[in-house]
């Protein structure tokens, strides 16, 4: 493998060539949860009353649940993307690294899909 040299030597090890789909999904629900929390800033801002009855109203339109949904989604994949980072960059034992990975993606998936349901719910009947 290679003709000697430092970089020959080197070609092919170290990387599971998977890093720039992580780096690449990261950088995607970035921008997304940029675009996504611009529009629910500004949805909330055109609101003209904050009750629990107004916001429940508008949140079970289906311009409004469809984004959140989206939303909801990218945030909690973004978080699980950037946690496990964290976690395979500072967490050594490989026992315990897998033990915090997949509590994280139970919370992760968990969190989200109980977010889903309460969008959903309130999308598809109206009330909470």
């Amino acid at each position: 493998m290679g003709n000697g040299t430092s970089i020959g030597r080197v070609r092919g090890l170290g990387s599971a060539h998977d890093g720039a789909h992580h780096w690449l999904a990261a950088r995607t629900t970035a921008v997304g949860n940029l675009v996504l929390m611009t529009w629910l800033i500004v949805s909330l801002l055109l609101l003209s009353d904050y009750s629990y009855a107004a916001v429940t109203a508008w949140l079970s339109q289906p311009i409004a649940a469809v984004p959140m949904i989206l939303l909801i989604i990218s945030v909690f994949y973004h978080a699980r993307l950037g946690l496990q980072v964290l976690t395979e960059d500072y967490v050594h034992n490989s026992g315990s690294k897998f033990a915090v990975l997949t509590a994280l993606n139970l919370i992760a998936f968990g969190a989200g899909a109980f977010a889903i349901f309460c969008v959903a719910s309130l999308a598809l009947t109206g009330a909470a």
